[in-house]
């Protein structure tokens, strides 16, 4: 943490970090398996693989991977009955509204960058009255690459008119942490997100994990990145 620009901008993940979308995920998946007759899955059971994307759930529940024939209808399904509950049972994580109000106390800004689509991201952010409080929010295809590639954060850190050292990338997926890495940036594990049993964060060489969101004020305040 030593000789790095002070912190200006807390960018975060959004499914599994800054929102808690693991319930209409999970209803949507549902609702497809139902649609092809195939035996509904748990909550529980789904959660891990959220952070994952269309290739993490429809793999754990159809078990397919990306390159099979199925895979592009499913994911088309999947998405189209997804925008039809995109936040019914969503919500911040517990605390992190008040994490967001210490943040933006503090004078720092606050953005999202995630490798959701932008026609899903958008309307999520604005049901949940977020998208007029953030300086920023980067999806997973407003530009040509997405995590791990470290060009959705540059571009984020741009939009927030500071530099990419200057900022700090919250995530629960080892592509997060990677792409913050490869920027330059602050990264700190969401443990409390959606991590699979068999990943091991320890090996992410984030510079700090957070086992509830509260702890992020702890350690803003304990590193003392305020300016």
């Amino acid at each position: 943490m030593t000789n790095r620009p002070a912190l200006k901008t807390v960018l975060f993940d959004l499914d599994g970090t800054l929102v808690d979308t693991a319930p209409d995920l999970s209803e949507t998946l549902n609702r497809l398996l139902v649609r092809h007759q195939q035996p509904i899955c748990s909550l529980e059971s789904v959660r891990p693989y959220v952070s994952h994307g269309t290739i993490g759930m429809l793999g754990f529940a159809f078990g397919i991977t990306k390159d099979d024939p199925e895979f592009a209808q499913l994911r088309q399904e999947f998405l189209e009955i997804y925008e039809n509950h995109l936040c019914y049972q969503s919500k911040l994580f517990d605390d992190m509204d008040g994490v967001l109000k210490f943040i933006e106390e503090q004078n720092l800004l606050w953005g999202v960058v995630t490798n959701k689509p932008d026609f899903l991201t958008q309307p999520l952010m604005q049901k949940l009255s977020l998208n007029q409080r953030c300086a920023c929010i980067v999806s997973g295809d407003t530009l040509a690459k997405n995590k791990p590639d470290p060009a959705p954060m540059f571009y984020a850190a741009k939009l927030a008119g500071c530099e990419a050292s200057e900022c700090i990338y919250v995530g629960d997926a080892e592509r997060d942490i990677e792409a913050g890495r490869r920027a330059g940036m602050h990264t700190l594990i969401a443990r409390y997100g959606y991590i699979k049993n068999d990943d091991d964060p320890d090996q992410w060489q984030a510079d700090g994990n957070l086992d509830h969101p509260a702890e992020l004020i702890d350690w803003l305040c304990n590193c003392k990145a305020i300016v």
